[in-house]
Formats: C-alpha cells, structure tokens, sequence
C-alpha cells in the first residue's frame, strides 16, 4: 500500500502559491511530512483529505483517484486537521459512535464494541461518559485520534498533533500514532524535528509549497555528515558571522549564542566539528528560503 502524489500545485485567489508541484511516494508506516509554519504542509494535508481542490495534478491511494474518487477515499481515510473542534456537552463515547455512523457503520452492537475498543487504546475508556467540554488538552488529542481512527482507516493524516502538549502527553501520542503506523499509511504533518525524528521511518520536508528533500532520515544525516560546526559567540557579533558563514541554527545559552554553521571543510576560526541531528538537516535545508535567525 502506498500513496502516489505528482505534480499537485494550489495557487490561492489571492496568489500565493501554497503548492508547487509537489511529487511525493508514500509508503506504510510513519511518514514525517516536515516544514515552518506557512510551507503548505496542510494545504497538502487538506488537499489529500478531499476537503479542498488542487488545480492540478494528481493524487492516488493503490488504486483508487483520491481527487476524483472522493467517497471512496473517505471511507478509508482518517484525518486529525491542526483544529478541530468538539461539542462540549456531549459524551465522548456518543460523539464517537455518531462519527462511526458517519462513517458507514450501521449495525449499533457492531459500533458499541468499536467505539469501547477504540476508547481503551486512546486510554479514555474511563472517561467515556464524560462531557468533552471537560477535556484537557491531551485528552482532546486523544480522542482526535479515536474518531480518525474508527472505521479501520488506509490512510491516516495527523496536521500538528502535538503542538501544546506537555511533555508527558507527547510520550503517550508518540506511543499510539507508533502502534498506527504498523498497519497503515500515517502521515505525520508537523514543524517540530523531533516529532519526526522520534516516529518516522521515512519523511520529507518542504518549505514555500516545494519539497526540498524525501527519504530516510538517515540518508539525510548522512549528507551532512562531518559539515556541522558549532561555536559560541555574543549576541553582538551575529550579523558578522552570518556574512562571513553559512549560518544554519542559533541557540541562546547564558547570554552567549551557540552558534552552528554548515561547511564543507574546517572553517578555523574557534569552531569545533559536532555530530549532526536532523534537526541540523531540517535548518540546512530551509536557511536559504527563510530567515531562521530572530534574536
């Protein structure tokens, strides 16, 4: 199973061109969809999800035409959109069998044990008669993850899931979008490296409607393999450094900047080689198209 994207371009009314020609292969598993804020990661989302038009191009799930075939799609797509909203005076567990309804499951026995079986591997069965009103921000996340998941989705598409969630709840998101991603395309949608680095087998990263990179994150380390040096300056001396080399990150330690640049030798001058992440591959990739230095 796979999801073939070619050539999707989206020009909006107002000219900015949030897709250009995107061509993306997508396997099963955990697929790290990455880049800023504003680089068309969800119109791509919104696009594979039916829910707006592209102007050209074309997207396939197997075999079905996603973008002229949209019933069928929908059947077998889950779908977690950055904002979603809820009804607050409805129990979960009515919420979600209403959504399996939606989703083609008639017979109410068959949905009451889908409904209970997808609560307990979000870790909300106990919560079922609660009003959703009363949800933390989390647990919201959670049953997110519930409805895309009812219906025994192919494609599952997850736009920012993890953006204000505390540390512990991110642990718990990771978990269960990792057990999804063993039977299903999951497309992971984000601007945060270390959900991809902790989740993805493979990822792509795009920036200004373009992708600029696909594959594994290892072979995208590799490619900047022995070219990241790191220095500490003062806050003063950035704009000097940033003529003088090709600045991919800075980090604020102490009142000093740990500055970290891109070469392809030795660049002297106090800086020492470090071993790249691919948060370094992430900001190498992008630095030409944005301003990523804001202190």
């Amino acid at each position: 199973m796979k999801l073939v994207i070619k050539n999707l371009s989206k020009t909006y009314a107002n000219g900015v061109s949030a897709l250009q020609n995107i061509s993306l292969t997508i396997p099963q598993g955990m697929f790290g969809l990455l880049g800023p804020n504003g680089a068309g990661k969800s119109t791509l989302m919104r696009t594979i999800a039916t829910l707006q038009e592209a102007d050209s191009g074309s997207v396939f799930l197997d075999e079905i035409d996603v973008l002229n075939d949209k019933q069928a799609i929908r059947e077998r797509l889950g779908y977690l959109p950055q904002d979603f909203g809820l009804y607050p005076r409805i129990s979960t567990e009515t919420l979600l069998d209403h959504i399996a309804q939606m989703k083609g499951i008639g017979n109410k026995g068959e949905r009451k044990e889908l409904v209970a079986s997808t609560l307990n591997k979000v870790n909300l069965y106990k919560e079922r008669k609660k009003s959703l009103g009363t949800f933390s921000g989390g647990m919201r996340q959670r049953f997110g993850i519930a409805q895309a998941m009812i219906g025994n989705p192919s494609l599952i598409i997850v736009d920012e899931p993890t953006a204000g969630l505390d540390p512990a709840e991110r642990n718990r998101f990771y978990n269960l979008l990792s057990e999804l991603g063993e039977n299903t395309i999951v497309i992971l949608s984000t601007h945060i490296v270390e959900d991809v680095n902790t989740l993805c087998s493979s990822m792509a990263v795009i920036c200004k409607g373009s992708v600029l990179m696909q594959g594994k994150p290892k072979e995208a380390l590799d490619k900047v393999e022995g070219k990241i040096f790191q220095k500490a300056i003062q806050k003063s001396q950035l704009h000097e450094y940033r003529e003088k080399y090709q600045v991919i990150s800075t980090k604020l330690h102490e009142g000093k900047l740990s500055l970290r640049i891109e070469s392809d030798g030795n660049p002297g001058n106090g800086f020492e080689q470090v071993q790249p992440d691919l948060e370094d591959v992430y900001f190498s990739l992008i630095s030409t198209k944005v301003d990523l230095i804001t202190i």
